[in-house]
């Protein structure tokens, strides 16, 4: 029992304040990081966050496995806290709670693949009703299903850090550019691309240059969309051997479809009708203590900001803006925010879809690759540093 008790505690405090393990669930990193991934993730690198719901069963995170009901207690939840604190950096690959998922529908077919938000705007999008209305009309389908979460029981994504607090950002054909400054790409990613050949593609054949044509839709890189027409998300290198081989005629830029498009793009309103995934921006990201005038457009794009992520009231009345009960006309930041985004760039749910990261959601950096395994262990990526 002695033993038992302090294993626990001992593997608490270390999950806590220097190191977790993780494993990659989807593809949204490849080729820098490949599902089955298993990863160290650093809790020091930017300084141990002291739980918000310390009660907890440990090594459980958000849900019981099986049963699919929550094993936290909120009667103490503990504000925001962060020993030796260290920002994050431009390009570091990062794990944070996924912001969106506050609220969420908890159901299989839902949670962070399909969010409670994107359920809303779609009931928006389709039925031509105001917010409000979508909401309520969710709300009377889903029932005791949508819940809510604290900042660190929701679930845990890993991305890339593309923009850091005060940047600006902006994609100029599929290019990062912040302030102004065009970025490299991340040294492993992928693209989608529109391939045409002048007979059907061979799955061994692409399976030996690396592309993964699969039942697995966490492995599947190809999406067969006529009989000698293909999508397929892959590497420089991969597309410099698919040009190789014979029966491939023309392979061109994947053309952004409708849902990599505004209105599914963040901040969802009409100033940003010609932004797709590989044309966005340019979006402001805010910092610690700069201030913003409150303006529509500043409301629809940093409004979750300050009333959720900084716990503020704020509403219009009679043309004047008034936050926590008295009339203002700017607003200044709390707290660090970030932009991540996916190394497999249309293939990433991240912030050109649900917007900043706070820094009271940030876990820690991947820092390591010690164990791969798909349909065996993959040798070469055993303890292989991120980059």
């Amino acid at each position: 029992m002695d033993a038992a008790v302090f294993a626990v505690v001992a593997a608490t405090l270390i999950r806590t304040f220097v190191f977790e393990a993780y494993t990659i669930p989807t593809p949204s990193m490849e080729k820098t990081l490949l599902v089955n991934d298993f990863l160290f993730v650093s809790k020091f690198s930017y300084g141990p966050r002291i739980p918000n719901t310390p009660l907890a069963v440990p090594f459980i995170h958000s849900n019981l496995p099986v049963v699919n009901t929550k094993w936290y207690l909120e009667r103490i939840e503990l504000p925001y806290t962060r020993w030796f604190a260290h920002p994050v950096k431009r390009n570091d690959v990062v794990v944070f709670n996924f912001p969106a998922n506050d609220t969420l529908i908890n159901d299989p077919n839902y949670g962070s693949e399909i969010t409670y938000y994107q359920v809303i705007r779609q009931r928006m999008i389709d039925e031509h009703i105001p917010e409000d209305e979508a909401r309520r009309r969710v709300q009377d389908q889903f029932g005791d299903a949508i819940i809510t979460r604290p900042v660190d029981e929701r679930e845990n994504f890993i991305k890339r850090c593309v923009g850091v607090a005060g940047d600006t950002l902006q994609v100029i054909n599929r290019d990062v550019y912040i302030n102004g400054v065009k970025q490299p790409l991340p040294p492993e990613h992928e693209f989608k691309y529109n391939v045409t050949t002048s007979a059907p593609l061979d799955q061994d054949q692409l399976h030996g240059i690396g592309i993964e044509w699969s039942e697995d839709p966490n492995r599947d890189q190809v999406r067969q969309l006529q009989s000698n027409a293909y999508e397929i998300s892959m590497s420089d290198d991969e597309m410099a051997s698919l040009k190789m081989m014979p029966v491939v005629k023309d392979i061109r830029p994947y053309v952004p479809g409708e849902y990599d498009r505004s209105p599914y793009l963040f901040p969802y309103d009409a100033s940003t009708a010609s932004w797709t995934v590989d044309n966005y921006g340019p979006m402001w990201i805010p910092k610690k203590g700069s201030s913003i005038p409150l303006t529509p457009e500043n409301i629809n794009r940093y409004g979750r900001c300050i009333r959720t992520y900084e716990h503020n009231t704020l509403e219009e009345r009679n043309g004047q803006y008034v936050l926590n009960g008295q009339p203002a006309t700017s607003y200044t930041f709390k707290m660090d925010y970030y932009w991540m985004m996916g190394d497999n760039r249309h293939n990433s749910l991240d912030s050109r879809f649900w917007g900043f990261v706070p820094e009271d959601h940030i876990v820690g950096k991947a820092s390591l690759i010690w164990f791969s395994v798909d349909h065996g262990i993959r040798w070469g990526r055993l303890f292989k540093t991120i980059r």
